[in-house]
């Protein structure tokens, strides 16, 4: 079977021709459960999502901060496997329709073997993988098997990136490009940043992929200034917040609902 790159592709396009930003909504499979993961990140698209991330809980995830890590932790000691992680994915796009991408550091992938876990998103209907920590220079094997599996390879890109790195970065991958909005890791912040707007204009005079920025964004207004230079903002740490902060799993998962519902509000306000 093959994956829903297709499908990202248009849900991008979409967005573009709507003249908004798409908005994209990332949950750790496993959180809080298995089950009530695959609600609230099915409630997300429910709430504007256009498209999900799926994150592979990882022991060391080294571009995550501490509420992502508080995620991956309470995932980890329920058990969540990558079969886990596998079942989110095609049971929230299944649900939902919508494109539903892996978000994943490379050593499970590469435990896993790169082949089988292709061929396992795409038979789940996976859209493709955001791989943070693996060198474009190391990933030929695994691009071949997302080739051959329909399934986008989605690199980062970072302030840092010289402008010959992001060329090198930029024509290796698919789908969209993750521009990383600042240096340091995930979580919600006061401001955004100038350096995401530099990065996203240095990034497009490389490629014709999408830009998709992401994090630190956690509110309409934040979503608003960042879908006014950006193809699609990425949203995680305040999705995992108030499902953290909700008193329960049901409010919880209204208040995922809640927060995409805010943000899809303000990606059309750019």
């Amino acid at each position: 079977m093959s994956g829903n790159i297709q499908l990202l592709t248009k849900a991008l396009a979409t967005a573009r021709a709507e003249n908004r930003a798409a908005l994209v909504g990332y949950l750790p499979a496993g959180f809080p459960t298995v089950a009530d993961g695959i609600a609230a990140a099915t409630a997300m698209v429910e709430g504007g999502c256009d498209i999900v991330e799926i994150g592979l809980p990882h022991s060391d995830p080294v571009l995550d901060g501490p509420v992502i890590q508080t995620a991956d932790d309470i995932a980890l000691r329920g058990g969540v496997k990558i079969v886990d992680v596998i079942r989110t994915v095609g049971e929230v796009h299944e649900a939902t329709g919508a494109p539903v991408l892996c978000m994943t550091y490379w050593n499970p992938v590469d435990r896993h073997g790169a082949e089988r876990f292709a061929e396992e998103l795409a038979a789940a209907g996976g859209a493709g993988c955001i791989l943070p920590d693996l060198p474009v220079e190391e990933s030929a094997g695994w691009r071949a098997a997302a080739e051959r599996h329909g399934l986008a390879t989605v690199f980062v890109v970072a302030p840092s990136s010289r402008d010959e790195r992001l060329a090198k970065i930029t024509a290796a991958g698919s789908g969209f490009v993750y521009a990383a909005s600042l240096m340091g890791v995930t979580g919600t912040r006061e401001s955004v940043g100038a350096q995401a707007a530099d990065l996203v204009s240095r990034t497009r005079a490389c490629t014709d992929l999408p830009v998709c920025v992401g994090l630190g964004v956690s509110n309409a207004e934040q979503a608003a200034e960042v879908a006014g230079f950006a193809d699609g903002v990425i949203v995680g740490s305040a999705f995992v917040k108030r499902m953290l902060d909700a008193p329960d799993t049901p409010s919880g998962i209204a208040a995922a609902r809640e927060l995409a519902a805010e943000l899809a509000t303000g990606v059309r306000k750019r």
